[in-house]
């Protein structure tokens, strides 16, 4: 698999190497643009264009992950999910209701879908999403 297939588009398998190498990426891409943001040396938003723009490839390397494991993509809106609880202002609900539905539920969901993602092996041969999991070619 080349960089481009790898990073933009939705078609074919991935394995847990890939994957975790594009999370290691993303992380440190993170964390170096909100450092430079938060010491003043770039603009608040460029960072946050930045961020923006790399949705797109980490909504990619998670679907063919889930490709791989023979589960349809759609389980990636289930991160989204997790983030837009995790974002809410649940001071509406009583007590309790507060930290299970704005914390508890986001962190199951996240922990669940690196478990998913990052531990568990791919479906062996091909699968209706794609033939065996290929190795991006870096080179």
């Amino acid at each position: 698999m080349t960089l481009q297939q790898w990073l933009f588009s939705i078609k074919g398998r991935t394995g847990r190497r890939d994957f975790w190498i594009w999370i290691v990426i993303w992380l440190v891409a993170m964390f170096c643009l909100f450092t430079l943001a938060g010491s003043n040396l770039i603009d608040m938003q460029i960072a946050a264009f930045a961020l923006v723009c790399l949705q797109w490839p980490t909504a990619t390397v998670v679907i063919k992950r889930l490709h791989d494991r023979g589960k349809s993509g759609l389980w990636a809106l289930l991160l989204i999910l997790a983030w837009m609880l995790l974002a809410g202002n649940w001071a509406i609900l009583p007590g309790i209701w507060q930290w299970i539905v704005g914390r508890f539920i986001p962190t199951l969901v996240m922990v669940m879908m690196v478990i998913e993602l990052g531990a568990f092996i791919g479906t062996q041969g091909e699968n209706k999403y794609g033939k065996e999991t290929q190795d991006v070619k870096f080179r």
